[in-house]
């Protein structure tokens, strides 16, 4: 028996590309400024701007589970970490160039330094951190949806994306900084990202209602992950 061939979406392939880009630049623009901020109960609190755009990947990430099923997702998420990798990579040998003489050089080579130069524990924690988190997303996401029977679809955005952050962030923090920064800083400094991201998904979620309704209308396709294989290291849909 021949099998059927895989189904072909109108807006999967934009919404993968969006993804990856989001990411991209949450983690090339965004991710060295440290901006301040001050909340009811924290106080004033200290964060990287990149938080403010980062969180839109897991907002990615639920509306293609959501819609499209965990292995959509999952080649998203695999996407994605490529992205990082060859980012990492092409830093690391732009910035190791010999620049050219001149005064106009020799700043931009600082300039480059200052924005792309991260330590590779700081970038391999960042890309193990997405991962895991994002997978744990998609993961959680999918489950509930099942569990759920497709209800209160708040509750598996919310509920997955705490999940995601709190690995993502744990990750992140305990790999970059651990025996760098004073561990209560780290702590801190983790626990208070963690809310800020987890909070923006709150707020986002009537957004994240209005295109999944759009897109499930727009491709006939509402996917319950029954009978899936939650492999991380598949690929393949």
């Amino acid at each position: 028996m021949t099998p059927s061939p895989a189904r072909r979406y109108r807006y999967y392939d934009l919404l993968l590309v969006a993804f990856v880009v989001a990411l991209l630049c949450s983690n090339l623009i965004g991710a060295g400024k440290a901006a301040v901020i001050t909340l009811p109960v924290l106080g004033e609190v200290t964060y990287g701007a990149g938080i403010l755009f980062f969180p839109i990947s897991y907002l990615f990430g639920d509306i293609l589970t959501e819609v499209y099923g965990y292995a959509h997702d999952r080649r998203a998420v695999w996407a994605g970490f490529g992205a990082l990798l060859f980012a990492a990579l092409m830093s690391l040998v732009v910035i190791g160039l010999t620049p050219a003489q001149g005064a106009y050089m020799a700043s931009y080579q600082q300039g480059l330094e200052t924005v792309f130069g991260n330590t590779w524990r700081i970038v391999l924690a960042s890309m193990l951190a997405f991962w895991a988190g994002s997978m744990a997303n998609a993961y959680v996401m999918a489950r509930l949806k099942v569990a759920t029977q497709g209800r209160h679809l708040w509750v598996r955005t919310i509920g997955s994306t705490a999940v995601g952050e709190l690995i993502d962030s744990s990750i992140f923090y305990l790999t970059a900084f651990y025996g760098v920064w004073p561990t209560e800083q780290v702590i801190a400094v983790a626990v208070a990202q963690y809310f800020l991201k987890t909070g923006w998904e709150v707020l986002m979620t009537p957004v994240t209602y209005r295109v999944v309704a759009w897109l499930k209308r727009k491709e006939n396709e509402d996917y319950y992950d029954v009978g899936t294989n939650f492999s991380p290291f598949r690929v393949g849909v």
